[in-house]
């Protein structure tokens, strides 16, 4: 029986959330999580995977949503900003900024996770200068039926105290013992209910998401790939996220919704590890062979350039090694004649792709990592 009328609870929720079957997969998605804070920090410049991996994050996320762009279109649009490119492949760019938004956010506050910081990311992702929803007629919908499925909260000033109680259930830890996890899967599935802003609630919640592990310090960058467990399990995530509505909230219902945000934590903790260490292996080669055959070239910036901008062009070069636009030019096309990019044109632009890097991404993507 569909509730459409499910009626938001105070936080944190009166229900036993730390049961046994909840406990172990705790463990289960910590080991991982630690594992994955942990190896972020071998990697020489944390930009590389700042750069890459939120990238990934927003395609992954954006996908949810429909808003469909492949690798090349992403990094081109990323490359060249303004030029007219895809409309989606502009808009999963974005949802990158927003997320260095909110870090830039918290950063500024002291770790406080604030409403005013997701208004903010509202407003970039849709550009818009508006907030929280003030007029009625929300409702979110059946995809195949067309059935109303839940009617969140519809007055202005409802929307704004639930708001206004999560964002202090984020911030203060006094209020409950609950283990971080656990405390973002309550996070997320309360601020997709209240749904408070008018476009944009799935992908600003998994903003939230990756936010608040690094606001709890599980994470010391936002890199947890985790958009794209919940694209793969699109139906579960949906069905699993209004089944807590649906019961108003039953323990069954709340510990099935927190099982899988744990097990989705785990899977694309292991995934990140895996894309980490493919890139630490493909740096480790690209330092090995550029020394021996190019030994002249070859720089740690140099290096870190190729894996920060999978696509890469003169400019890059020029800023990340302080070199003039003639020297930078001739780097990347000894680098392309010797195999360690490919050269590209656009228009009247060059540009030149790590190949292996983006290879490494297209097969995470996949699943066949």
């Amino acid at each position: 029986m569909l509730n459409p009328s499910y009626i938001i609870p105070l936080l944190p929720p009166k229900v036993e959330l730390e049961t046994r079957v909840v406990l172990k997969a705790l463990s289960k998605a910590h080991r991982p999580l630690a594992e994955l804070k942990g190896r972020a920090v071998a990697i020489p410049n944390q930009a590389i995977l700042i750069n890459t991996l939120t990238l990934q994050e927003a395609k992954a996320s954006s996908e949810i949503e429909n808003i469909v762009t492949t690798q090349d279109e992403l990094f081109q649009v990323d490359l060249f900003p303004g030029n007219s490119g895809p409309s989606n492949a502009k808009e999963v760019a974005l949802y990158r900024d927003a997320i260095w938004q909110g870090m830039e956010d918290m950063k500024k506050h002291n770790g406080i996770l604030r409403n005013s910081a997701m208004v903010r990311i509202f407003q970039l992702l849709k550009n818009r200068n508006d907030g929280f929803r003030v007029l009625p007629g929300t409702a979110l919908l059946n995809d195949q039926t067309g059935e109303t499925v839940y009617v969140p909260p519809q007055n202005a000033t409802e929307i704004a105290n639930h708001m206004a109680q999560l964002e202090v259930f984020i911030n203060d830890d006094s209020l409950s013992d609950l283990d971080p996890l656990i405390k973002m899967a309550i996070v997320h599935h309360q601020f997709e209910s209240i749904h408070p802003f008018p476009d944009g609630n799935g992908r600003i919640g998994r903003i939230l998401n990756v936010l608040y592990l690094t606001k709890t310090e599980l994470l010391d960058i936002p890199i947890l790939y985790l958009s794209r467990y919940i694209t793969q399990t699109k139906n579960e995530y949906y069905r699993l996220l209004q089944d807590v509505r649906d019961t108003n909230g039953s323990v069954d219902a709340w510990e099935a919704w927190v099982l899988y945000i744990l097990e989705a934590v785990a899977v694309t903790a292991r995934l990140t590890l895996d894309i980490i260490e493919g890139l630490r292996t493909l740096m480790a080669d690209y330092k090995h062979r550029m020394r021996k055959n190019l030994p002249k070239l070859y720089s740690q910036d140099l290096l870190n350039n190729l894996f920060r901008h999978p696509y890469t062009r003169i400019d890059y070069v020029m800023k990340d090694l302080g070199v003039a636009r003639q020297t930078a030019a001739k780097y990347l096309d000894q680098l392309a004649v010797e195999n360690f990019v490919e050269k590209h044109q656009s228009g009247r632009n060059n540009y030149y792709i790590n190949m292996p890097l983006l290879n490494l991404f297209l097969t995470a993507s996949s699943g066949e990592l």
